[in-house]
């Protein structure tokens, strides 16, 4: 009796913190967001008279994201707004930038897309003399560290000391698990402005005509190609724990001066505990480099490497190519302002 007059006591006095408070909220937030849309949507299709042309959108999602609903998180909040097909990106309601309100998300990313705003990513292509090219948006991992990420999922009876047990063990099995590479890079390229995305208007007939003339008359004399310079590239050999090869795509809004990719190289000095600890770090962020890590920007030849992109492949050497800005990826506008504040 006493425990329950304790509840309705707390109930009482902090009901607005509340589990059946907050599900109330949520889902009058998530009303209030869907209506907001749905009218501003509706009001511009009556008002504008916009011809619309007919698209068509292949929808890919993974089975496994939020817990398993992803296809009922789809058709509730994304698919009612694709079908409408008339965007304005008026959605004047923000919520807190750091709210896990999926909802919001899913219609940010619907907006964008049907919107058209996108930023550009740059792509690795990795070549072999046997397998057929492999592409990479994150980057490749080659060491001590990633192959102990392949064994934690054998730890799983320990709980939440499965990684640092993973990395205690592997310490034990061989130590220190140093790797010897060897390099040849090239240095950065400098970074051609970015190019319009608008075609400007082209000459009247009269001007086409007269160009054509004065080009048959007077034909312009070719110069012969000149000889392209010698590429200078640099060849070192090195001890590491781990290498990395990554983009410059953490932040794609951010301005750069210079195509190129990032070489992280892990020192191989590293006691035992250092060795636990920054592999529990790169377990939940496998492109984070440890302290004191050698970075190199480089247009790259690289090594032997074992994981691209989180996928296994067998070890050789491989020859390393940036292709800068090759995809464009959807990005809401909100999303890109943060990035633009962001400072990496």
């Amino acid at each position: 009796h006493q425990a329950a007059m304790s509840v309705y006591r707390l109930q009482r006095t902090h009901w607005n913190r509340s589990t059946h408070y907050n599900f109330v909220t949520n889902r009058n937030s998530v009303k209030t967001l869907k209506q907001i849309t749905t009218t501003k949507l509706f009001e511009l299709y009556k008002i504008t008279f916009i011809q619309i042309h007919l698209k068509k959108a292949t929808v890919f999602l993974n089975p496994a994201a939020c817990k398993g609903k992803a296809n009922h998180v789809f058709e509730k909040n994304a698919a009612p707004i694709l079908h409408l097909a008339v965007i304005t990106g008026l959605l004047r309601r923000s919520l807190h930038l750091v709210s896990n309100n999926k909802v919001q998300h899913v219609i940010s990313a619907t907006l964008s897309i049907l919107k058209g705003e996108t930023v550009p990513l740059d792509v690795l292509q990795k070549k072999s003399e046997t397998r057929q090219p492999v592409f990479a948006l994150l980057g490749l991992r080659w060491g001590a560290f990633r192959d102990v990420t392949c064994s934690i999922s054998n730890y799983w009876y320990l709980g939440l000391l499965k990684t640092r047990a993973a990395h205690w063990f592997s310490g034990l099995k061989q130590w220190p698990q140093t790797h010897q590479t060897s390099l040849s890079y090239l240095a950065p390229v400098p970074r051609p402005h970015d190019l319009h995305t608008e075609i400007p208007p082209g000459p009247n007939l009269l001007n086409r005509i007269y160009h054509r003339l004065k080009n048959y008359l007077n034909p312009t004399i070719q110069e012969p190609p000149k000889e392209p310079k010698p590429e200078l590239w640099e060849n070192k050999d090195f001890s590491t724990l781990e290498l990395t090869v990554s983009t410059n795509s953490k932040n794609p809004v951010k301005r750069r001066e210079a195509d190129s990719m990032l070489i992280t190289l892990d020192p191989d000095s590293l006691t035992a505990g250092q060795f636990i600890t920054e592999g529990t770090k790169k377990a939940l962020n496998p492109m984070e480099s440890v302290e004191n890590a050698l970075q190199i920007e480089a247009c790259a030849e690289g090594a032997s490497f074992y994981d691209t992109d989180n996928e296994e492949y067998e070890a050789m050497s491989v020859e390393v190519r940036l292709l800068p800005r090759k995809l464009r990826f959807f990005c809401s506008a909100e999303c890109r302002e943060q990035l633009a504040q962001a400072q990496c």
